[in-house]
């Protein structure tokens, strides 16, 4: 019996990952959990120099979710690159970097930095999602031949795997994917958040100061699958679901839709310790259902004709 996986030619222990901007770099939630245990690790979001993020109020709770627009607060690529990596490598889980940028520019740059330590990477995540940013991002990644265009030169920039996270705020995020697989990535990531708003009714003022922010947790998980299973439908490449995953039984849904492994986030921020949980529950539940490979779940959804 095993639960490991592949995403294109990255080998996981498990299909288990922390998603980016939700665990920093590992060392937060490694007070809670055995890091080791976990399929991957995808860094805060980076980009070429350091960001303070969003001003005010940047969190507020939502039924059944949160809303961010944390705004990519980072140290900058140079001084992960200095006191986080190897960080990240000794934690024993495989090492995601997520990349983000202002301008197509600005992700060849970062690309450039972060291609030398390819043997220490095990994958970079473009971030072509983040909602909470006044550019870059989300813009780019809401054309398909903008993303193809970015991707393929990215793709002769580096041998490293190239993860493009997708967002959902677009009218097909199956063409943007196909974007992806066109321009050379080796996986799409599905679904970052939705753009969503919360309002205080005393000053009529949103709650966030961003005034909008990224919608996550439970109330996404239906979108989120829906989507996964559309990107498999439609591309070639591996699919790595997120969005709302806080069981195993999220996790078998994601696998069944289409995802050849997920990524948890709002889930650590009211149960640190669940993603351990989960992967033992995963090997529990292959064990009673004499499942020799996790893996043969992917994409095994039948629809109703």
């Amino acid at each position: 019996m095993s639960i490991s996986v592949k995403v294109g030619n990255v080998d996981l222990k498990n299909p288990i990952i922390l998603a980016s901007g939700t665990c920093g770099f590992g060392r937060e939630l490694s007070e809670y959990m055995d890091l080791s245990k976990l399929g991957a690790l995808s860094s805060k979001g980076l980009t070429l120099l350091p960001r303070d993020g969003n001003q005010g109020v940047r969190v507020a709770e939502t039924p059944s979710g949160m809303l961010n627009c944390v705004g990519l607060q980072n140290p900058g690529v140079d001084a992960f690159l200095a006191t986080e990596l190897d960080y990240m490598v000794d934690s024993g889980a495989g090492v995601v970097v997520n990349v983000a940028g202002h301008s197509n520019e600005d992700y060849i740059a970062m690309v450039e930095k972060l291609d030398p330590y390819k043997d220490k990477i095990d994958a970079l995540e473009l971030n072509f999602s983040c909602p909470n940013v006044k550019e870059g991002c989300m813009v780019i990644g809401s054309s398909p031949k903008a993303i193809e265009a970015l991707v393929s030169d990215l793709r002769k920039r580096t041998e490293l795997p190239l993860w493009i996270k997708l967002t959902p705020n677009v009218t097909s995020i199956a063409e943007t994917a196909k974007g992806a697989e066109a321009g050379g990535a080796d996986a799409v990531v599905a679904i970052n958040t939705m753009l969503g708003m919360s309002i205080d009714i005393r000053t009529r003022r949103p709650l966030l100061h961003n005034n909008t922010g990224g919608l996550s947790g439970p109330c996404v998980k239906p979108v989120a699958l829906r989507m996964v299973h559309d990107i498999y439908d439609a591309v070639k490449i591996p699919v790595v679901g997120c969005g709302g995953i806080s069981t195993y039984e999220d996790v078998l849904e994601f696998m069944i839709a289409g995802a050849s492994a997920v990524e948890l986030g709002t889930i650590t921020l009211v149960h640190p310790t669940r993603p351990v949980e989960i992967i033992e529950e995963l090997e529990k539940y292959c064990k009673q259902n004499q499942i020799d490979e996790l893996s043969s779940l992917t994409g095994t959804l039948e629809l109703w004709r």
